[in-house]
């Protein structure tokens, strides 16, 4: 798709006065030199009037609908084949120090790359020739050495736009690049200036990083140059917290080693989870007599800092209700043995509802973080057990199988907070195998011989 959107374009600006005079540039130039899968979409530079390009586009019937124009910034969107094509006419820009958004003039092809985030990003690529382009003369010398290095001072790189402090990390987590000595100490001098920035971007940059296969060393530095602080300061927080005789590592490597031992394919909510999962150990940390250490209720007081952090970050309602929902459940697994009764892992299967898998999933990573001499549950073998009684429930939820206006035809009662005890009665025996599922006839006469039926 990439490749025909490159070619329409080629060929429907050859012969015009747009021949040899538009550039690729950014990631699509970049990862074609890292031989890495390049991003989505595709960037193009010009010397001229990036509003006029694209409406030249769409006379040649090359744009699939109208093209948007961004005549303050000198830009325009336009899709092509079914990638989206960002026009940059060559420019120069300044920022205030209170704003991201910057003011424009037009410039040379010098100006635009150097007003980019990093070098490795201002590479040109002739759309028609092939030529490649390195006007900074560190862009390439940067990719090779896996470098992330700004064009200009770094101090007013970060200055202009902060978000590009994240990006930094981004770029080096995604890439394994190291970042440049003089741009990481700039980080930490200008940590505080990301106060500026959208919760909506930060949580764009930070959800790249943690869904990074090195997702642990993007933390670190987050950590370390004081991002982290600026947008959740309680991951910080847990840096250094020791623990007890079921852990090696302290709370903050702990989960760095958890979080990565859930493979980003597994989705953004588990690594969520488990990046979150312990949050509420900093606060709830005691030591008793004797020395032990504990942490009481850390799962019920994480999952309310979860919800902190990720509504700050303007995740969605859902998103924030199930990953807090996997936190406060997060211990329940782990505690499993062969001992259990049968009711007891029907409780743990309805408590856990459709997210039992993702709790299995986040207990291995879990105990794969802990102490290997204490940390010890048989994981598959409690799989089996749950087979073993999904099995016998035939596929029943494990619910009452009298509804209100059934129980209350059944007794001859008013509605009323009676009715749902009363439900409630019917799913624990459910769970403690004297009912099965969906036995109507059966949860009639136990509510009758339990309540008996008020006369008219």
């Amino acid at each position: 798709m990439m490749n025909q959107a490159l070619e329409t374009l080629r060929r429907a600006t050859e012969h015009s006065e747009y021949e040899g005079r538009l550039y690729l540039v950014g990631g699509i130039v970049r990862d074609k030199f890292l031989k890495v899968k390049p991003d989505e979409d595709i960037d193009i530079v010009l010397e001229g009037d990036a509003g006029r390009f694209a409406e030249f586009l769409r006379e040649r019937g090359v744009a699939d609908h109208p093209p948007v124009t961004y005549p303050r910034f000198g830009t325009a969107m336009v899709s092509v084949r079914g990638r989206q094509v960002e026009l940059v006419g060559a420019r120069k820009e300044s920022y205030s120090r209170a704003s991201r958004k910057p003011s424009t003039e037009p410039g040379t092809l010098l100006d635009d790359v150097l007003r980019r985030d990093f070098t490795i990003n201002t590479l040109l690529e002739n759309l028609h020739t092939g030529e490649v382009l390195d006007l900074t003369g560190n862009a390439i010398k940067d990719i090779e050495r896996g470098i992330i290095r700004t064009p200009l001072d770094p101090l007013i790189t970060f200055d202009d736009d902060p978000l590009r402090m994240l990006r930094a990390v981004r770029f080096a987590t995604r890439l394994g690049f190291t970042i440049d000595p003089d741009t990481y100490a700039a980080i930490k001098k200008r940590a505080r200036r990301l106060a500026i920035i959208s919760a909506e971007r930060i949580r764009a940059e930070f959800v790249k990083i943690i869904m990074s296969p090195n997702a642990g060393g993007g933390l670190e530095m987050l950590r370390e140059t004081k991002l982290l602080d600026q947008f959740a300061p309680e991951l910080s927080a847990m840096y250094g917290v020791t623990q007890n005789i079921y852990h090696i590592y302290d709370v903050w490597t702990h989960t760095l080693k958890t979080l990565e031992s859930i493979p980003p394919e597994w989705g953004m909510i588990l690594r969520l989870a488990a990046l979150l999962h312990d949050t509420g150990k900093p606060e709830t940390r005691t030591v008793d007599d004797s020395g032990g250490v504990h942490f009481y209720r850390h799962e019920v007081v994480g999952a309310e800092i979860a919800r902190d952090i990720m509504h700050r970050l303007r995740f969605s309602s859902s998103q924030i209700a199930k990953t807090a929902f996997l936190i406060s459940m997060h211990l329940r697994v782990g505690e499993y043995d062969e001992q259990w009764s049968d009711s007891a892992v029907r409780r743990l299967i309805r408590d856990a509802g459709d997210h039992l898998e993702d709790l299995i999933r986040l207990t291995a990573a879990d105990k794969a973080a802990g102490n290997p001499e204490t940390s010890r549950v048989d994981l598959e073998a409690f799989r089996e057990r749950v087979r073993r009684i999904r099995e016998k429930l035939a596929g029943q939820k494990m619910a009452s199988p009298l509804d209100g206006r059934e129980i209350i035809e059944t007794l001859g009662i008013e509605p009323g907070p009676r009715v749902g005890a009363i439900k409630a009665y019917l799913e624990s025996q459910i769970i403690e195998g004297n009912l099965l599922p969906g036995d109507k006839a059966a949860a009639s006469d136990l509510i009758l011989r339990k309540y008996g039926r008020t006369s008219d």
